[in-house]
C-alpha cells in the first residue's frame, strides 16, 4: 500500500482519537532508518508516521550541498516507493521548522505537494510542523494561520506548538535556561490556539507539559500530563466535544509507560520518538566494532575482514534494532494490531 492519502491520514487521526491510542512518529534520516520504521509498522500491524527534520534533509542531500529541502524531498520520494511493499498506512511529516526557516523549507515542500496534486498524484507530505513556539503566542498564531491556510489548500494537516519543549533536538527551540512557565501550556493558551486556527483547516497541537527533548536520568524531567486534561476540558467546555484537540507528545524518549499511557487518555494521537531510536540503531553497531576490531580495522598491517567492514554488515544490525524499538513504541502507544489500512 502506498503512503496514506490526505483522507486516509485524517481517518488515521480520527481512529486514534476514538480508539484511545497514538501513532509513533519516527524521525528518519536515511533509507536504512526509513526501512527500519516501515518494517516495524508492518510487523506490529500498526499504522505510523515517518518524519524528517531540516537536519535530516541536510544530511540526506550530501556533504557538498547541505540542502534541507532537496534532501527532505529525496527522503520523502524514497518513502513513497518503499511503502508500496507494505499493507499498513504510513503518513509523512516534517518535524520542527522554526519561523525563520519556513519560507525556504516549508513553502517549497508545500509547493512540491501542490505540483504532485496537479498531476493527480498523492501528496508528498500529509503533515507539516511549524514550530513558532519561541515567539509570543499572538505572533505564533499569526504565522501559524498563514501556513495553515497554505496547507489546507492542499489537504495537508499542520502541526503547531505553543509552549516550548525543553532540551535540544536537531535545532528545535529549547534552551537550558528556559523559564519553567514556558514549559507548560496553560488552558488559556489552548483556548487561544483553538480560536485562532479551528476555522482554517485541520491541525494537530503540540501542547507542552514539561516534556524535554533528549534522554535524561529518572527524575530529571517533571512531566505533568494533567495539563493536557485541563486544557482539553477548557476548550470542550466552551466549544463542545467536537473541539477536542488532536494532541502531539514531543520529547517522548525516556518517558515512563505510565506517563505515556496517561497522555492517551487526554487526546494524544501522535508521539515523537527520536532519541531512543537513535540509540537503538547505534548500540549494535558499536558492539559490532568492538567485537570485530581486528576485522573492521587493518591492524598492524593485516588485511582486516571485508565481511566485517562492509557497511551492510553493521547497518543491517542497526536497522533491526531500531525496528525492534519502534515496535516497542507501538506497544506503548497501543497502536499494535490497529492498522486501518484495509478499511479506508
Amino acid at each position: 500500500m502506498p503512503v496514506a492519502t490526505p483522507k486516509q491520514f485524517e481517518a488515521m487521526l480520527d481512529s486514534a482519537q476514538e480508539g484511545g491510542y497514538a501513532f509513533p512518529a519516527i524521525n528518519c534520516s536515511s533509507i536504512t532508518t526509513i526501512n527500519a520504521a516501515l518494517k516495524a509498522f508492518a510487523d506490529a500491524k500498526s499504522d505510523g508516521i515517518i518524519q524528517f527534520s531540516t537536519g535530516a534533509g541536510q544530511f540526506a542531500s550530501g556533504l557538498n550541498f547541505n540542502d534541507a529541502t532537496k534532501g527532505t524531498i529525496i527522503l520523502a520520494e524514497a518513502t513513497h516507493r518503499l511503502a508500496e511493499q507494505y499493507d499498513v498506512l504510513v503518513a509523512l511529516n516534517t518535524d520542527h521548522c522554526q519561523p525563520e526557516k519556513a519560507a525556504s523549507f516549508l513553502k517549497p515542500l508545500i509547493e512540491a505537494t501542490e505540483a504532485r496534486r496537479a498531476k493527480g498524484e498523492n501528496n508528498l507530505f500529509q503533515n507539516h510542523m511549524l514550530d513558532a513556539s519561541i515567539l509570543p503566542l499572538e505572533e505564533n498564531m499569526a504565522i501559524s494561520r498563514e501556513y495553515l491556510e497554505m496547507c489546507a489548500k492542499n489537504e495537508i494537516v499542520l502541526e503547531v506548538e505553543a509552549g516550548v519543549v525543553g532540551g535540544e533536538e536537531d535545532g528545535a527551540a529549547g534552551t537550558e535556561d528556559m523559564p519553567d512557565d514556558m514549559l507548560y501550556t496553560t488552558p488559556e493558551d489552548m483556548l487561544a490556539v483553538y480560536e485562532a486556527l479551528h476555522e482554517l483547516g485541520r491541525f494537530t497541537f503540540a501542547a507542552t507539559f514539561g516534556n524535554v527533548h533528549g534522554h535524561y536520568k529518572p527524575g530529571a524531567v517533571k512531566l505533568r500530563p494533567e495539563i493536557l486534561k485541563q486544557g482539553q476540558a477548557a476548550v470542550i467546555e466552551k466549544y463542545g466535544a467536537d473541539a477536542e484537540f488532536d494532541l502531539v507528545f514531543h520529547g517522548g524518549s525516556g518517558s515512563s509507560l505510565d506517563e505515556i499511557r496517561e497522555t492517551l487518555n487526554y487526546g494524544v494521537v501522535k508521539m515523537n520518538v527520536d532519541t531512543d531510536t537513535q540509540y537503538a540503531f547505534t548500540r549494535p553497531i558499536a558492539e559490532h566494532m568492538f567485537q570485530n576490531y581486528d576485522g573492521v580495522l587493518k591492524v598492524d598491517g593485516e588485511i582486516g575482514n571485508k565481511k566485517s567492514y562492509d557497511p551492510r554488515a553493521y547497518l543491517k544490525k542497526g536497522e533491526q534494532a531500531m525496528c525492534n524499538r519502534i515496535m516497542e513504541a507501538c506497544e506503548d502507544l497501543l497502536s499494535t494490531g490497529k492498522s486501518i489500512g484495509g478499511q479506508v
